[in-house]
C-alpha cells in the first residue's frame, strides 16, 4: 500500500444508508442490482470487484465484466478510469482490443470483454473467474449464455499453498456474479421471472439445486441470490431536476418513464403490446367453450427451442358461462386462447424439449381427449395454421414434420407468412386488445391458465430497427401461434356489434 493511500482515509464509499451499501456488501452467490437510472449501480459494481485488489489474492483475484458489444462497455470503463487512478497502487489500463483490462503489480486483473450468445462460452472455456460481472443483464434475450458462463465462475486458490503468509491464511476467495440492469429490454421475462419472482426484493432466496454425482448418489446445493433496488433518490450528487431531465428524455413513454423512474418490472420499456395490455380485460376466468363456437389448434414448431400449440375458440355471439354464472359474452369474431402446450422444462429459458414431431402430435391428440373428457370443450378442434416449415422439415427420415403428424390424425393449415404480414399482425392484435378494452368490434382473450403466454406475450418489445414488428430472437413462441390465428381470419375486423356484454 502506498503512502497516498494511508494518508487517504476514503477514496470512494458507497453512500450512507443507500442500497449502495447493500449491494456492495451482499453475501449472495448470485446478486442482482436493478434500479432506475442514476442510483450508481456502475460505481457498485466496479467497486465489488475492486475491494478485493491488493490484501494477498494476487493472480488468482480475476474478474471480468460482460456486454453484448464493446461500446456498450465505455460508459464502465470510463468510470474505473475515474476510480482506480485514486488508489495510487500502480494499476494500469491496457486499453488494445486484445487486452482491454485493468492489471496490478500484485497481480490482480479485471477484463472488459463481449459475450453475446451462448456459443460465445467457447471462447471462455477453461478460464477462472472467482468475479463475473454482467452489465445490464435484460439486454440477454435468455439465460443461456448468463448461466453457461457460470462454470467459469471458480478459484484454485488455496488458502494453506497460496496465502503470502503461510502463518495467517486468507479466506477461501468468494466465488459471485454481481449483474446491474433496468427493468427492460428483451430479456425482461427471464431476468424477472429468476430475480424477482422468487422472493421479495432485498430478501435472500436459497435455490436448491440437486446433482447427481454418480449412479447411486444425488446431492442438493444452495445457491444464495438476491435481488437489490436503487433508486435515484438515494443519489444526492444528482442534478435537482434529474427526474425531470429523464422525463423529457423519455418523450411521453409512460413504459420508458416507468423502468427509469420507478424502475417498475410490470412494464417494459419499448413494448409491442404492454400500453394495450390490461390483465383485467384480457384475462378471463376458465370455463366451458359454447359448442357453437368454432375452435381450432395453432402450431409454431420448435425442437431445441420450445415448441407452441395455443388453442383457440371463435365467439358468433353465445354467451358463456363462467363457474360463479357470470355470463362472458365477447363480441362475435373475438378469438379466446382456452388451452396452450408450450415444450419447455422452463419458461424463459427458450429450450426445447427435442420431441419429434410424431411425439409431439401425440400429445397434442391425447390432450385433446382430455380437454373433451373434461367438458372443456364439446369436440375435436379443427385444423388452424402452423409454421409453413413443417411441410418442408424433414427430421431424421425421409419424412416431413406434417406428414409425421398427420400420421397421428394431428393435422394443420398453411399460415399467412406473406410480406407484410409481421408488421400486420402486430397491428391487428394491438386493435383486438383495444376492441376488448372498449368492448366494440371483435377483441383477444387468454384464458387465466394459459400461463406462458400470459408471461411471455405482454412483455414482448418492439424492433428498434422496425419498430412496427416484435423484436426478433427472444422467446416469442407464443406470439407466432397467435399471430398465426389472428391472420387467419384476413386483416379486415369485423364491424363492431351493438349491446354485446364484455366481462371484466
Amino acid at each position: 500500500m502506498s503512502n497516498r493511500q494511508l494518508e487517504c482515509e476514503v477514496v470512494w464509499s458507497p453512500l450512507p444508508g443507500t442500497s449502495q451499501e447493500i449491494a456492495l456488501d451482499s453475501r449472495c452467490d448470485h446478486t442482482l442490482y436493478y434500479g432506475t437510472r442514476g442510483n450508481g449501480k456502475t460505481e457498485v459494481q466496479l467497486m465489488r470487484y475492486r475491494r478485493r485488489v491488493g490484501i494477498g489474492y494476487g493472480k488468482f483475484w480475476r474478474g471480468v465484466i460482460f456486454d453484448q458489444e464493446y461500446k456498450n462497455l465505455d460508459d464502465l470503463i470510463a468510470r474505473s478510469k475515474r476510480l482506480f487512478p485514486l488508489f495510487d497502487d500502480g494499476a494500469k489500463f491496457l486499453s488494445s482490443t486484445s487486452d482491454l483490462k485493468w492489471v496490478w503489480p500484485s497481480g490482480e486483473e479485471l477484463l472488459f470483454r463481449v459475450a453475446e450468445k451462448a456459443s460465445d462460452y467457447d471462447k471462455y472455456h477453461g478460464h477462472e473467474y472467482p468475479f463475473i460481472g454482467w452489465n445490464e443483464l435484460t439486454k440477454y434475450k435468455d439465460a443461456s449464455v448468463y448461466f453457461k458462463m457460470m462454470s467459469c465462475n471458480r478459484t484454485s486458490f488455496d488458502p494453506a499453498t497460496d496465502s503470502p503468509d503461510k502463518a495467517a491464511p486468507l479466506p477461501v476467495i468468494p466465488c459471485e456474479v454481481f449483474s446491474t440492469t433496468n427493468p427492460n429490454g428483451p430479456g425482461h421475462n427471464w431476468v424477472k421471472r429468476e430475480f424477482i419472482t422468487p422472493a421479495p426484493v432485498g430478501t435472500v432466496y436459497r435455490k436448491k439445486i440437486k446433482v447427481e454425482v454418480d449412479e447411486n448418489e444425488a446431492r442438493e446445493y444452495t445457491v444464495k441470490q438476491i435481488a437489490i433496488f436503487g433508486s435515484w433518490k438515494e443519489n444526492p450528487k444528482l442534478p435537482s431536476n434529474y427526474p425531470a431531465t429523464l422525463m423529457q428524455a423519455a418523450n411521453g413513454d409512460k413504459a420508458v418513464v416507468a423502468a427509469w423512474l420507478k424502475a417498475d418490472w410490470d412494464i417494459v420499456a419499448g413494448g409491442a403490446f404492454d400500453d394495450k395490455w390490461n390483465k383485467k380485460v384480457h384475462i378471463v376466468p376458465r370455463f366451458t367453450v359454447p359448442k357453437t363456437w368454432h375452435i381450432d389448434r395453432v402450431f409454431d414448431w420448435g425442437s431445441s427451442t420450445p415448441f407452441h400449440v395455443g388453442w383457440w375458440a371463435e365467439a358468433d355471439g353465445t354467451e358463456a358461462t363462467l363457474d360463479d354464472g357470470t355470463k362472458f359474452c365477447p363480441q362475435p369474431k373475438s378469438i379466446i386462447m382456452f388451452h396452450e402446450m408450450y415444450g419447455t422444462a422452463e419458461i424463459g429459458t427458450n429450450k426445447g424439449l427435442k420431441l419429434s414431431a410424431r411425439d409431439i402430435a401425440v400429445l397434442i391428440k391425447n390432450k385433446e381427449i382430455d380437454l373433451m373428457n373434461r367438458e372443456w370443450i364439446l369436440e375435436q378442434p379443427s385444423p388452424g395454421p402452423a409454421d409453413n416449415q413443417i411441410s418442408n422439415v424433414r427430421e431424421v427420415d425421409t419424412d416431413t414434420i406434417a406428414n409425421k403428424m398427420a400420421a397421428e390424425g394431428i393435422r394443420w393449415t398453411e399460415s399467412d407468412k406473406s410480406p407484410g404480414t409481421l408488421a400486420i399482425g402486430m397491428q391487428l392484435a394491438r386493435d383486438r386488445l383495444e376492441a376488448a378494452v372498449r368492448g366494440e368490434g371483435p377483441g383477444l382473450y387468454i384464458m387465466e391458465h394459459c400461463r406462458a403466454t400470459i408471461d411471455i406475450f405482454p412483455n414482448l418489445t418492439r424492433d428498434p430497427d422496425k419498430p412496427d414488428q416484435v423484436a426478433p430472437g427472444g422467446e416469442d413462441h407464443p406470439w407466432d401461434t397467435m399471430r398465426y390465428r389472428i391472420l387467419a381470419n384476413g386483416a379486415r375486423m369485423a364491424t363492431a356489434l351493438p349491446n354485446f356484454r364484455t366481462w371484466r
